[in-house]
């Protein structure tokens, strides 16, 4: 997931934590090291990207793979991060390559042979955000053509993104994987006339996205971090909650602007991305698996 743009404000309607360590799985390949990894996948969520104060959407050391490895730290001492997740990272430059993030092939290939490496005790993911991130010039029929697209390149990606780590890990290692919170919520609170009819309609492009994501990974025996149900997505806009600052609100449009940068102020905001305490709620989603 990227900064948000202006242009991004229509398409972004398309998107939109830890177990004991004698939980975690035996690692499929095992290596003579006592030491064990954490390795975190996917896009700027699993980098932790956050906008500073300037504005510029940067990766942090607070992101949901950070609080889910500082969980397991404290319990497991061997255990160290190895986080590939990249921002911008796409299903298809997952597969494919394309993004500048160092790897020294693609994100999965650098992935595997990771696995196939070390001692891999659980791996996270989230993927699928950007693959709709292209529409963001569009409009109209050209907007719903560009989307259908979107979802279709991750119907088709996922799958084989999931299996190849599924192949490498083996079926004990715990691979989880995440769906996504809908930041365009905060639009009943924080958005133009024009914006703010975007908050309902999101909802169901959100269901869709993360009902695919969901099968693909049930499919290969991934756990599933809820996290459009932590983020109260779903939650009937006629739902209410009191919001400093803005009065009474939809409970949903709440929770993201309490855990994202979407109702920041500029230069911070609106940004989709978690801020801390989002992050945290990402890795508890985790982590309610994980147990």
């Amino acid at each position: 997931m990227k900064r948000l743009r202006p242009a991004a404000l229509l398409i972004a309607c398309a998107l939109i934590g830890a177990a004991p360590a004698s939980a975690l799985a035996s690692p499929h390949h095992a290596t003579k090291s006592s030491t064990t990894y954490y390795l975190a996948l996917g896009d700027s969520l699993a980098a932790g990207d956050q906008p500073n104060a300037a504005g510029a959407t940067l990766p942090t050391h607070q992101g949901y793979a950070n609080d889910l490895y500082a969980q397991q730290r404290a319990k497991h001492k061997s255990l160290v991060l190895k986080d590939l997740g990249c921002g911008g990272e796409s299903t298809s430059t997952m597969l494919l390559g394309g993004k500048h993030c160092h790897y020294a092939g693609t994100q999965l290939a650098d992935a595997v042979k990771f696995i196939k490496t070390h001692t891999v005790v659980l791996i996270t993911l989230d993927i699928g955000g950007n693959d709709v991130d292209g529409c963001a010039t569009q409009s109209g029929a050209a907007l719903v053509t560009c989307v259908e697209s979107g979802l279709k390149q991750i119907q088709l990606n996922v799958p084989k993104i999931v299996k190849r780590l599924r192949q490498a890990a083996g079926p004990k290692v715990k691979v989880a994987g995440m769906t996504y919170y809908d930041p365009f919520l905060a639009y009943d609170v924080v958005g133009t006339a024009a914006q703010q009819p975007l908050a309902p309609e999101s909802i169901a492009l959100s269901k869709q996205l993360n009902k695919d994501l969901t099968g693909d990974f049930k499919a290969q025996k991934l756990l599933v971090a809820d996290v459009a149900t932590a983020f109260d997505t779903y939650v009937p806009l006629t739902t209410t909650a009191p919001l400093a600052g803005h009065g009474t609100v939809p409970l949903a449009a709440a929770k993201i602007c309490q855990l994202t940068w979407m109702c920041a102020a500029a230069p911070r905001g609106p940004n989709i991305h978690a801020n801390t305490k989002g992050y945290r709620t990402i890795a508890g989603a985790f982590a309610a698996k994980l147990y």
